[in-house]
């Protein structure tokens, strides 16, 4: 099979950044932009044109994350289509795939990554956003899509020091060194390290970063290639669950009103990674990958939030939690991709297998008011409240002290996952490919409750089947049709227990089917459309028989547009909207669905030194729960710019401004009193050069 260069990726990689970069850097890019990292990533695992992967994806690279300011994953979502993003509770990257929200499908070269936390990109050398049921490649969850980050990997023969440094007009900065150097013929040592002061428009709110990234790459042979990779990360913030709700909206007038405890609303997180990859050439037609991933995690998440709000006589009830997670992750990966014809049919077989050990003990503690004896008190709402250091006064004036001494859970879990998948992408001829493939899991949970002095097991083995088929009417045209299967067992995203009946139901199954067009119009320009409809079944106790189970439904439908490319050699444009429409067996619309979701991006160069960018992004309004009442996301639109000076050739000044008119704007929730509030128009300055 013959393809062009021009690709969707191809596009997104030629992004504003590049024109700071020199020819040969363009020329790189380019031809990597024909494949999903095929190199860095098992997010396809197999050398497959973008034009040709028969689902909907998106990429960011690094160049494009610095030239836009992007600091987190959340600012990447805003100007994605067919995602958008939740609360998580103030602590975790939280995304909604499709209308469903998820904080474990996160991976990190194709590994894993589900530890609930806010993950940097200082050594991300892109991030990959594959929608719909992802089962095949990545096993449980996935099931409305995932979020891939590619890291930075040592690079033989070069040497080189990159720098950025930055700050905002809240107050944060941040810093970033990446430093490749050859440590002989065929090694090369690669060392990428942040540190960041975090800092916000919310009274309270403080924070660090710090994040250590080394990494090397050994050229043992012609045929194989050894990368391994350490990280350190050390972080802490301040924990913010945003503003009740009343008649149906967010309490505009409490914007800058933080209800929680100063002193005890944070998060801490400890971590170290280890990864260990060999990519092996057998043949010209024989390829393997094989992986070998370490995480060690140690968590306190702390909080007090607004669980109940009186209007009336303007009283808020505060509750809380103090909760750990200690959890280690070893993953054991490999992957093998064959090509070969059988006649006139060409196969690109991919065949591979996953072992997932993870032990995971984690408590919580609410809080107990000596006042009430209970996990809850009425608060006068102020700025401050006046509840600090777990100590305040109440609505009617007493002094209240709080202590988390009140064991809500705690739980040991041991669990085992042994995966096989096989795949074949078969080019039945020069229009048609043929896409199918299955997977098999084994998922083994044992959970200790320590708190019932309970034991409980569950094994699940399920297979994901995936079909898709691609018509290729030109070389650069494609039409897909796809269908393909996940699953989530009852343990839910982070296994913390199987109580009650979740050891009796079997998992939550999703099924993805999609049709679309992926067609490169002109060599620097790309249009891609999908519609989709994502189906979820449940197994719940009937109501009427109580040794019965019965099945509840839900389903989202949509589609989605994205536009990128040059329009012309100095002008860049980026274009996406999507339609998503989702509603439960009892037809109540889904929570944190918006109708409609648009957002553009375009940059133009004026000279060889100088350009500038606009964008915006527009949320439908969307519900904070699922249910008839939910209170409601008013909808907003939320316009940023940026524009960069070229100092020297090798230093550039850089200005990005967020919210650029200042408007009030509420973004995700987690539930009816915990609405986020939108930052209001801030700046950053960077200065990012090399030497």
């Amino acid at each position: 099979m013959k393809f062009k260069l021009t690709s969707i990726a191809t596009a997104i990689m030629l992004s504003p950044a590049v024109l700071a970069a020199d020819m040969e850097d363009i020329e790189r890019l380019t031809v990597e932009g024909k494949y999903l990292s095929v190199n860095q990533s098992n997010s396809i695992k197999s050398p497959t044109p973008i034009l040709d992967v028969p689902q909907s994806l998106s990429i960011i690279t690094a160049e494009e994350i610095t030239a836009r300011g992007i600091t987190s994953v959340g600012q990447i979502i805003d100007y994605t289509p067919g995602v958008n993003t939740s609360q998580g509770e103030g602590h975790r990257d939280a995304v909604v795939f499709r209308g469903v929200r998820s904080t474990a499908d996160f991976y990190l070269d194709g590994n894993r990554d589900d530890v609930q936390y806010y993950r940097a990109l200082y050594n991300v050398e892109q991030v990959e956003i594959l929608r719909g049921p992802n089962a095949l490649l990545f096993g449980r969850g996935g099931t409305g899509g995932i979020l891939n980050r590619v890291s930075k990997k040592a690079k033989t023969g070069e040497k080189f020091v990159n720098y950025n440094v930055s700050a905002n007009t809240f107050g944060a900065y941040n810093l970033q060194l990446d430093t490749n150097v050859d440590t002989g013929e065929k090694s090369a040592l690669r060392i990428n390290a942040m540190y960041e002061s975090l800092d916000n428009h919310r009274d309270f709110y403080y924070g660090d970063r710090y994040g250590f990234n080394p990494t090397a790459r050994f050229e043992v042979s012609d045929d194989t290639i050894v990368d391994v990779s350490y990280e350190y990360i050390d972080h802490e913030r301040f924990i913010d669950r945003g503003v009740p709700t009343a008649n149906g909206e967010p309490v505009e007038a409490f914007e800058e009103i933080v209800f929680g405890d100063p002193e005890n609303n944070y998060q801490t997180l400890g971590a170290d990674v280890f990864r260990a990859n060999v990519e092996h050439s057998f043949s010209d037609n024989l390829k393997g990958n094989f992986n070998a991933f370490y995480g060690d995690y140690d968590k306190v998440y702390s909080n007090f939030y607004a669980a109940a709000y009186d209007a009336d006589t303007e009283v808020v009830t505060l509750d809380g939690y103090v909760d750990t997670t200690q959890r280690e992750n070893l993953i054991l990966s490999s992957n093998l991709v064959g090509e070969f014809a059988t006649g006139s049919i060409e196969h690109t077989v991919i065949f591979g297998g996953e072992v997932i050990n993870t032990k995971s003990n984690q408590d919580r503690y609410n809080p107990v008011f000596d006042s009430t004896d209970g996990d809850r008190e009425a608060f006068n709402v102020s700025r401050p409240l006046s509840f600090r250091g777990l100590t305040g006064t109440n609505s009617v004036g007493e002094t209240v002290t709080a202590t988390f001494s009140d064991i809500n859970d705690d739980t040991h879990v041991d669990l085992d996952v042994y995966s096989f998948y096989v795949q074949d992408e078969i080019a039945l001829s020069e229009n048609f490919d043929l896409v199918l493939g299955a997977r098999f899991d084994s998922f083994d949970i044992e959970v200790f409750n320590v708190v019932a002095a309970e034991t409980r097991s569950r094994k699940d083995e399920e297979v994901s089947p995936r079909a898709g088929l691609v018509y290729k009417p030109q070389e650069n045209i494609s039409i897909y049709a796809s269908y393909s299967e996940s699953f989530l067992p009852r343990s839910g995203e982070q296994y913390a227990n199987i109580n009650g009946d979740a050891d009796a139901l079997d998992p939550d199954t999703f099924t993805n089917q999609e049709i679309g067009i992926k067609w490169d119009f002109s060599e620097s320009m790309s249009f891609t459309a999908a519609i989709f409809e994502n189906e979820q079944t449940s197994l719940d106790n009937d109501p009427n028989d109580a040794e019965s189970f019965v099945e509840v439904d839900s389903d989202v439908s949509g589609f989605e547009l994205q536009l990128q490319g040059y329009i012309t050699d100095k002008w860049y444009v980026t274009a996406n909207y999507s339609n998503l429409d989702g509603e439960n067996a009892s037809g109540v619309e889904l929570r944190e669905l918006p109708e409609n979701t648009m957002s553009v991006w375009t940059t133009y160069e004026v000279n060889d030194v100088f350009g500038f960018g606009i964008g915006a992004t527009y949320q439908d309004e969307s519900k904070v729960s699922t249910s008839a009442t939910s209170p409601v996301l008013p909808s907003y639109t939320r316009v940023d710019a940026s524009a960069y000076y070229t100092l020297s050739d090798k230093t550039r000044l850089q200005l990005n401004v967020e919210n650029l008119t200042d408007t009030l704007y509420f973004p995700n929730a987690h539930s009816t009193h915990q609405v986020t509030v939108g930052a209001p128009i801030n700046a950053r300055l960077s200065l990012i050069g090399s030497f």
